[in-house]
C-alpha cells in the first residue's frame, strides 16, 4: 500500500470530507430532481392551461422559488446538524 493511501486509510478526516461529500452530491440530486419534476411536469401543458401563483406560473413557484427555499433550509439543517468543524492542517505527529 503505498504511503498516501496508509495515511488516508488512518486520517479520520478522510472518513468525515467523503462523508460531507456524498451530503452534497445528495442535495445536488434532490434539488435537480425537485427543479426538473415541476419545471417539466407542470411545464408541459399549453400555456392557456397554466395556473398561477402570486402571479408566476405553477411550474416556475414550484420549481425555482420553493424549490430554493426549500433546498436552502436542507443546507443550513444538513451542515448545522451533520458536518463538523476539522482541522485542515498536518498535525506535527504525521510529518
Amino acid at each position: 500500500m503505498p504511503p498516501t493511501q496508509k495515511l488516508q486509510a488512518s486520517d479520520r478526516r478522510y472518513t468525515i470530507a467523503n462523508r460531507e461529500a456524498l451530503f452534497g452530491i445528495s442535495l445536488v440530486v434532490f434539488h435537480f430532481l425537485w427543479w426538473f419534476g415541476f419545471a417539466y411536469g407542470l411545464g408541459s401543458k399549453e400555456v392557456d392551461e397554466y395556473t398561477y401563483i402570486l402571479g408566476f406560473p405553477a411550474w416556475f413557484f414550484y420549481s425555482c422559488i420553493i424549490g430554493f427555499i426549500l433546498i436552502s433550509l436542507l443546507v443550513f439543517i444538513i451542515v448545522k446538524k451533520f458536518f463538523v468543524n476539522i482541522p485542515l492542517d498536518e498535525e506535527e505527529s504525521d510529518i
